[in-house]
């Protein structure tokens, strides 16, 4: 394991169990029935585990937007040209987009990082350093091949070198420290890269070992040739860690190593810096909003090479893409959002923000049934026989 990462792996703490105790007891005394605001207080409790506070607010969200393309495209597995990629990724900084649109409703930001897009983007949108002058509206330029942009194509061989995948994982928490360091109180992780429910299914299969019939869906619309490509090909280079009955077998240290090396192998420059991400708020003890379907795989890596950074991830809206519910089901986190959603981009995020700024304000502003003067003893049948509470 790289050095950088082992030393980040090593500030990675669970949960604060003794907080998230005392948010229950909190969540208990307060003036309703046991259980009646339902997931809002489950993620209330989250959030108090997550930071260490049994009273918190959300005032301020930043979605980290990873952009990049994917040499498997050319393989005829996505609907969308490549040049989407480019244009996207030039809209999020005009606000144009689902996720820039959602965004500027919700008051949240968008740190937009170009992690290798094919396509030339304009010098003048680029920024050096995250944040800088206070620009949220450029682009950070973190381009893992400065010349070609894009991975390899994963049918033809390796999508790119260990070492980049260890840049760009590096690159995953520079932006979540940077996100932190702002003094914004959540971030999510979204994408942009034609190509990444491809490499995004392979790393599904790599880690649980099933079949590209579990992973693989339509994406942004393939056709059935299309989909047939995008089976076959999943199945292809993920055979090498399904064969081991995917990652998971492995011991922590050996599940660690394979995820990296699967990272390299078939992964995106994009999934690669998500994985990173989600590293990176763990260790700034962050809550941070999974997106859809990429968003939840570069969770699941993360995951595999540091367990406790399940405890900082919220699932926003169930993704309609076909590998979504595995991913969850195996990270051991559902989503509380049912939108028939399965654009990308982080679009759920800045939904997702609001509604756990609901859930924290609840448990910060609403009265105590004592505050409220109002005696709780009606409530001790449904207490003591768990009636109507989840």
């Amino acid at each position: 394991m790289d050095k950088t990462i082992t030393e980040i792996l090593d500030r990675i703490r669970p949960a604060d169990a003794a907080a998230i105790e005392q948010a229950r007891k909190r969540q208990a005394s307060l003036a309703k029935p046991p259980g009646s605001l339902g997931l809002l207080e489950e993620i209330s409790i989250r959030v108090a585990g997550i930071t260490g506070n049994i009273t918190n607010n959300i005032d301020k969200g930043c979605v980290a937007v990873f952009c990049a393309d994917n040499g498997v495209a050319c393989e005829g597995v996505s609907s969308a040209p490549q040049s989407v990629t480019m244009a996207q990724t030039v809209n999020f900084t005009r606000r144009l987009t689902g996720v820039g649109a959602l965004a500027k409703c919700f008051d949240s930001e968008l740190l937009i990082v170009d992690m290798g897009v094919r396509d030339g983007i304009p010098e003048e949108l680029y920024l050096s350093e995250p944040f800088e002058n206070d620009d949220t509206h450029k682009i950070v330029n973190r381009r893992i091949r400065p010349e070609t942009g894009q991975t390899d194509n994963i049918a033809k061989g390796p999508a790119m070198s260990r070492e980049e995948a260890i840049r760009c994982i590096e690159t995953g928490l520079e932006m979540a420290d940077a996100i932190a360091a702002k003094g914004f109180d959540i971030m999510g992780v979204g994408e942009m890269g034609i190509g990444n429910t491809t490499t995004s299914a392979a790393i599904l299969s790599a880690i649980t070992g099933e079949d590209a019939e579990v992973t693989v869906g339509r994406g942004g619309g393939v056709n059935d040739e299309g989909l047939r490509r995008k089976k076959e090909i999943v199945n292809q280079v993920s055979e090498t860690f399904r064969r081991e009955g995917g990652i998971l077998q492995g011991s922590d240290a050996g599940r660690r190593e394979r995820m990296i090396e699967a990272l390299a192998a078939i992964g995106g420059f994009d999934i690669c810096a998500m994985t990173g991400a989600f590293l990176g708020a763990a260790k700034n003890r962050m809550p941070v909003v999974i997106d859809g379907y990429i968003s939840v795989v570069a969770a699941l890596a993360a995951s595999v090479i540091a367990p406790e950074a399940r405890d900082y991830m919220i699932a926003s809206h169930k993704s309609y893409e076909i590998g979504y519910k595995t991913a969850t089901e195996v990270l051991g986190i559902e989503p509380f959002l049912s939108l028939d959603m399965r654009l990308g981009e982080g679009s759920g995020c800045p939904i997702t923000f609001e509604v756990v700024r609901g859930a924290c304000a609840v448990m910060t502003d609403m009265a105590t049934f004592e505050e409220a003067a109002i005696n709780d003893g009606y409530l001790e049948e449904i207490r003591s026989t768990e009636k109507f509470q989840r």
